[in-house]
């Protein structure tokens, strides 16, 4: 094979690998968040939970749904969901989380759940804040809130957390960044460079100054295990953790994980 050859067999692959890089970088944000996809099987409330509309600064109306706990506590769960699917894919959450003294706030972001808008990182943030400031115009404070986060919305709670009282963080299935999860799934491009959302939670963890659940399912192929191990490391006591054997990505809600998610809640003194 003469050198001519080979340079234009490597120009050709280089075209290809550079093609994939912009295909990648321009359609990131709809790889990343994919509100149409329903992996789940769908449970029916059991609960009496009221359906809301909460609205973003933008002007977005957030289908959200509302658990208003009988005992009128001021005790509330704000749950902040992943990155795929609707809020009813998380009813059988809210159906056994309801069991605690404690109001239930489950809100969808932007696109999601028939939302308009456009979801991004800084969006998702102020979707979140806007869900705290609804919830502190019912006059529950930061100290009454126990903030919820699934997967992508570990990161968003880490965010809206920092530095401040909050009753209790949970997080389910959390990652380290989103350029560490980028890496793991597409080794081959310089996720480093190309991202536009980054969310750098393990930036964060430290500045949380709540009590804190991790759990994480040891053989997730979404978010790798060694990246809730590593985020429950830096987390400041006191802190609890649920490290499971199961190969799926968010932890079975079974008896057992609802014994540690006990232990956490009499932490918080908040009980059944």
């Amino acid at each position: 094979m003469n050198l001519s050859l080979i340079f234009k067999i490597i120009g050709i692959l280089l075209f290809i690998y550079c093609l994939i890089v912009f295909y990648v970088y321009l359609k990131q944000r709809s790889l990343l968040y994919i509100p149409n996809i329903d992996n789940y099987d769908d449970e029916a409330l059991t609960i009496d939970a009221q359906e809301v509309f909460i609205t973003n600064s933008n002007g977005n109306k957030l289908r959200s749904l509302f658990y208003t706990n009988p005992n009128n506590t001021k005790n509330t769960l704000l749950m902040f969901h992943g990155n795929a699917g609707p809020i009813e894919n998380r009813f059988y959450k809210i159906n056994k989380l309801a069991k605690y003294n404690q109001n239930i706030l489950l809100i969808s972001w932007r696109s999601y759940s028939g939302n308009d808008g456009d979801p991004d990182e800084q969006g998702l943030y102020d979707d979140a804040l806007s869900a705290i400031k609804w919830l502190q115009n019912k006059e529950i404070s930061i100290e009454d809130i126990v903030i919820y986060g699934e997967s992508l919305g570990t990161a968003v709670s880490l965010e809206v957390s920092q530095n401040k009282p909050f009753k209790g963080i949970i997080l389910e299935a959390p990652f380290t960044s989103m350029i560490d999860a980028a890496k793991y799934h597409y080794p081959y491009l310089p996720v480093s460079i190309m991202l536009k959302d980054r969310y750098l939670s393990v930036n964060k963890i430290q500045n949380i100054k709540s009590p804190i659940f991790i759990m994480h399912a040891k053989g997730d192929d979404i978010v790798p295990f060694w990246m809730g191990e590593k985020m429950f490391e830096l987390a400041n006591e006191p802190k609890k953790s649920y490290f499971v054997d199961e190969d799926k990505h968010l932890v079975t809600y079974d008896n057992v994980l609802m014994e540690h998610m006990d232990k956490f809640y009499k932490l918080l003194n908040i009980h059944e």
